[in-house]
């Protein structure tokens, strides 16, 4: 029998949103797959925050194989982006936990559900190359507007003495022709 646990978020700590709507939907079907309960991990607070508790205590229990599969009740509740997402379902993976999104049909304990997790992959790995080269093409465009990339140079007045001694490595150097 396979140990499953629930991660909950609800968005407001002012009590106007309740964990047990997703609850609610989330122990039926545990039962109906015939899984043990083990665990329900249940964060209040925004997506957007960087350090969210129950999901820390989540990732530090998979790490310890406390349980066989994550529910959730949709992936927004769980991911704070598609990065995250991505993230984390890999290290589910590598660690032989599996993932199940209950309202977006992503089950990772079904052929279908790890050929949705590769198309996602597949996305977010499309993503980033899309970012670096709409970056490298600015960059381009920087450089072919003479702008100077990088940090500004120190003075030689107020370089360290470290700096001082690459500049005169580096004039040396240029001056012998290396």
């Amino acid at each position: 029998m396979l140990r499953a646990v629930f991660y909950v978020r609800v968005s407001t700590t002012n009590h106007q949103q309740n964990p047990e709507v997703q609850l609610n939907d989330l122990r039926p079907f545990v039962e109906q797959r015939g899984w043990e309960l083990t665990g329900e991990y249940v964060d209040r607070c925004t997506g957007s925050k960087e350090s969210r508790p129950e999901l820390n205590r989540l990732m530090a229990d998979a790490k310890q194989r406390k349980f066989d599969v994550i529910v959730v009740w949709k992936l927004d509740r769980f991911a704070r982006s598609l990065k995250h997402l991505v993230v984390a379902l890999a290290e589910f993976e590598s660690l032989g936990v599996q993932f199940v999104s209950l309202k977006d049909n992503l089950d990772l304990t079904t052929a279908s559900g790890r050929l949705m997790f590769q198309i996602i992959g597949a996305m977010a790995e499309f993503e980033r190359s899309l970012i670096q080269e709409r970056v490298r093409a600015g960059l381009r465009n920087a450089r072919a507007k003479g702008k100077r990339l990088g940090r500004p140079e120190v003075p030689l007045k107020t370089a360290s003495r470290q700096t001082r001694w690459r500049r005169a490595r580096a004039a040396a150097a240029a001056a012998h022709g290396q």
